[in-house]
């Protein structure tokens, strides 16, 4: 069963003017696309491959022929990684609730979290991604090199930012700072605080399954 490109379910200028309409239809319909059909295509002659959650490919990656095992890093992660980022992005989505409440008790506030999550975000050399996760009953940030993600280390994303240039080059150029800035207004923090109360059911009875991050996939 192929892979394929998530539904949007929101415009390419709806992130506007913090994320630019150019930069989000070439970020998703170019760069995204490209990770979905160059997984697709290594897949091809690994049948028994082509049935398996992505999630697990990429957490099980030494269970991948080692043929086509870093392409499947790259563009499996790509993909994972995406479908995950499109989800966490809206505009004027106020936080508040349980992950407002345990980003105060790590980090002591919303701006220090910020401040913290800005530092990982600059301090990141090349690309890659910074994220917040959840583990061991704690919140974490963390960045992550290329297409890698948390869940090949046992750690649940909550929140990501993308810091490839083809995610903000466009319109911040070298500017990073500035797109970390601008990132902050456009979290919809309602799919992370979802994110977060899925995370600490795993944590408390286990009923939480990795899979409700998995892509949807062609005939599924």
């Amino acid at each position: 069963m192929k892979h394929k490109l998530p539904d949007l379910n929101y415009g390419y200028d709806s992130l506007e003017p913090f994320i630019d309409a150019k930069t989000m239809e070439i970020h998703y319909s170019k760069h995204h696309q490209a990770y979905v059909d160059k997984l697709n295509v290594a897949l091809e002659g690994h049948k028994e491959l082509l049935d398996k959650p992505l999630i697990e490919l990429i957490i099980e990656l030494d269970k991948v022929s080692e043929e086509i095992r870093q392409t499947v890093r790259n563009n499996g992660g790509g993909h994972l990684n995406h479908s995950f980022f499109w989800q966490i992005l809206k505009k004027d989505v106020k936080i508040k609730g349980k992950i407002l409440e345990a980003i105060i008790k790590k980090f002591g506030s919303l701006d220090k979290f910020k401040e913290s999550f800005k530092s990982a975000s600059m301090n990141h050399f090349g690309s890659g991604w910074a994220w917040l996760v959840y583990v061991n009953g704690d919140l974490e940030i963390i960045t992550t090199s290329n297409q890698d993600n948390p869940l090949s280390t046992g750690k649940i994303p909550l929140l990501a930012i993308d810091l490839w240039e083809h995610a903000y080059y466009l319109k911040y150029q070298n500017r990073r700072a500035d797109y970390v800035d601008a990132f902050f207004y456009v979290i919809n923090w309602q799919q992370v605080e979802s994110n977060f109360i899925e995370a600490v059911k795993h944590l408390i009875n286990q009923k939480y399954t990795r899979y409700k991050l998995e892509p949807k996939r062609v005939g599924k």
